[in-house]
């Protein structure tokens, strides 16, 4: 990514429900039959480890944070250990969750079956907040991804954004519903929900591009300093709070998408850390989510494809008024 981007201090990728993710690839799939893999891949995954991997792939130094627990969290540590990322998890007594996604390749189909976190001790995630607290003075920003595993407080990502702030450092937040809502009073400075989850946020059906515009300010009056939309293969929406813009990502032909909302996240952070504005860091996030789901597996992005499909992505100024 360049000698600039080797500057920028540490990340932290905070995220309560990590997963071992499983990916099954079939040539096609036949229901109530036999079918048998051609390709089978483990990997740690889950929306922060995804981010910490991306950025760790752009060449910037994340540490991963949250809880792991039994074989799977084992195997998750000692994973990102080999691939030289930091690692700063807890350790529970619940095991760690397993996901598993299966590729159809003849249908061009991707399933993903989702295993939910099991409850946590409410004492576990006052140990979290404490330990996002001893490292963020040495860091560039707080990244704050994902479910909040049960047992946690309704409040736990709010009180990680005020620690960012206090400490002066960017936070930015993916989550959703009651999560997202509650946790913009604090002054998160970017959020990035899907467009169904803003929907689901905000309690309306968005039904097309001045529906989101709509949303997407509600939360930034509500505390909210910038606000970013992915869509999958359609346009996304930023907003800085003044000004809209439409990023429309490269046409790619999808293998996997999941982790490609993870890789927007982290290369927009990695760009804005390393002084792109708002908008150039857009533009990145849509490249790294384009050549996410050029993979199999989860944020295991090629940062040469990255660089190719920069230059493909449409970035435009959207007019104010009534529309936006």
């Amino acid at each position: 990514m360049g000698g600039r981007m080797s500057r920028v201090g540490r990340i932290l990728c905070v995220g309560t429900t990590p997963a071992l993710q499983r990916v099954i690839v079939f040539n096609s799939i036949t229901s109530n039959a036999v079918n048998r893999a051609v390709q089978t891949h483990e990997v740690p995954a889950g929306k922060s480890v995804n981010v910490a991997k991306v950025l760790h792939t752009l060449g910037l130094s994340p540490a991963a944070l949250g809880f792991l627990g039994g074989l799977r969290g084992g195997v998750i540590r000692s994973d990102l250990a080999m691939r030289g990322i930091e690692t700063l998890f807890l350790e529970t007594d619940a095991p760690t969750r397993e996901c598993v996604t299966v590729l159809d390749l003849k249908a061009q189909t991707q399933t993903e079956l989702v295993e939910e976190s099991a409850p946590l001790p409410p004492a576990l995630f006052g140990e979290l907040l404490e330990l996002i607290k001893k490292h963020v003075g040495d860091c560039h920003a707080v990244v704050l991804s994902g479910t909040v595993a049960p047992g946690g407080p309704r409040d736990f990502y709010s009180r990680c954004v005020r620690i960012a702030n206090d400490a002066g450092v960017l936070s930015v937040l993916d989550a959703q519903g009651a999560a997202l809502m509650e946790s913009l009073p604090a002054g998160p400075g970017l959020v990035k929900p899907n467009r169904g989850e803003l929907g689901v946020s905000v309690g309306t059906v968005l039904r097309n591009e001045s529906d989101v515009c709509g949303a997407m300010r509600q939360l930034v009056e509500a505390g909210a300093r910038q606000v970013v939309v992915t869509a999958g293969r359609e346009p996304v929406i930023a907003f800085d709070g003044r000004t809209f813009w439409r990023i429309t990502p490269p046409n790619v032909e999808v293998r996997n998408p999941i982790g490609s909302g993870d890789s927007f996240t982290a290369a927009m952070v990695a760009r804005m850390a390393g002084g792109d504005d708002f908008e150039e860091a857009c533009r990145w996030g849509a490249a790294a989510g384009s050549a996410n789901a050029l993979t199999i597996l989860p944020g295991e992005l090629d940062a040469d494809v990255l660089r190719g499909l920069v230059k493909k992505v449409l970035l435009e100024r959207l007019p104010g008024g009534t529309s936006c």
